[in-house]
């Protein structure tokens, strides 16, 4: 059996009969080398067969159909996707919802970093490493991480969304007022991005929120940052660990990651610190800042050096972190610490593990 194949059979995404995923949300094959990752038109359908339809003569899609022309976009297919479209009321609800808005840092690494994922990890790792060692020296960004992203994105691309992309970003574009102009783009981007890449927007899966593959890259990031390892014109984030992997790293790359810094640390708190975690994701703070307050940190990085001060509260108590440059370019990917945070930590326990099973 292929070795990641054993760990994802252990968390019950592989049927032993049929060899499909059997998640609680529907996904794909499982992720080895024999059997691809998910491609774009495999999941089951979401939709009823009395399905409501966009109204393609209304004032606003009438004006993208506008914008989208002038982007080179052919009127008539926007015109007749977006009749195809069809909305997701489920999806409004989940955008209110998302688990890292709803869940403490100490239940959220808790569903996220265990024994199987991590195990799962390994095993990717191993059947993979000189795939991954070859895209760590060209982007200078360590495997641990590019591992973790995938792992925690979707579980090794074994969920990669269930939802028509047309559907969502259709939805969320026309009836979501919050974010529509966001999300509009992304919708421009996405048509773009089916022609670039002769993906059928008809078929294409991903999140609620539009996200594709196995990395859940928006189509503005897909088109920006997906790269083929094997630099030829066409990138496969289903289907090709290669351009997977590639991708994972030129995204971190690109936004700024400093081979061999540190990520994040632990901070102890003396009896007269004073804390104030970071409300945004910025460098607001230095080591000698957090110093002066009362703060001790396991570093020998100057005192000069920018960083975020974190709460990571755990079920019996609070904590603190302390995030460096690194842990910002892993909020450039999500904004939510708690992400990044659960990026960090998978890799850390990945690269344990890795190092145990291949000491000699």
């Amino acid at each position: 059996m292929i070795r990641v194949a054993t760990a994802l059979l252990a968390l019950g995404l592989v049927s032993t009969a049929s060899g499909q995923a059997t998640p609680a949300s529907p996904a794909s094959v499982p992720a080895t080398a024999a059997a691809p990752l998910a491609t774009p038109a495999t999941p089951p359908s979401n939709e009823t067969a009395d399905q409501a339809h966009f109204d393609v003569t209304s004032a606003d899609i009438r004006a993208y159909i506008d914008e989208a022309a002038a982007e080179g976009l052919n009127r008539g297919e926007v015109t007749a996707l977006l009749a195809a479209a069809e909305p997701q009321p489920k999806i409004i609800e989940a955008m209110t919802r998302p688990a890292e808005k709803t869940l403490q840092w100490w239940e959220y690494r808790a569903r996220l970093i265990t024994p199987l994922r991590i195990q799962a990890g390994v095993e990717l790792w191993l059947e993979h490493k000189e795939l991954l060692d070859q895209v760590a020296l060209e982007y200078r960004v360590p495997p641990q991480y590019v591992v973790a992203v995938v792992g925690i994105e979707t579980l090794y691309g074994q969920r990669t969304g269930r939802y028509r992309v047309l559907d969502a970003l259709a939805t969320l574009a026309f009836e979501y007022p919050p974010r529509a102009p966001f999300f509009r783009r992304q919708l421009t981007e996405f048509l773009l991005l089916s022609h670039e890449d002769g993906l059928d927007p008809l078929t294409v899966r991903g999140s609620y929120a539009g996200a594709m593959g196995a990395l859940q890259f928006m189509p503005s990031s897909y088109r920006k940052f997906a790269v083929s390892e094997a630099h030829e014109p066409h990138r496969d984030l289903w289907g090709n660990w290669g351009d997977i992997f590639a991708s994972t790293a030129n995204y971190l790359h690109e936004a700024g990651w400093h081979y061999g810094a540190p990520v994040l640390i632990e901070a102890q708190l003396g009896p007269d610190a004073t804390v104030t975690p970071a409300e945004h994701m910025t460098l607001n703070e230095t080591v000698g800042s957090l110093r002066a307050r009362g703060l001790t940190l396991a570093t020998t990085l100057p005192d000069a050096t920018p960083v975020l001060l974190l709460a990571a509260p755990k079920a019996e108590a609070m904590s603190y972190r302390v995030g460096f440059q690194n842990f910002y370019v892993l909020t450039r990917y999500n904004s939510s610490p708690l992400y990044a945070m659960a990026v960090h930590d998978l890799a850390q326990a990945i690269w344990e593990q890795m190092t145990e099973e291949t000491a000699p």
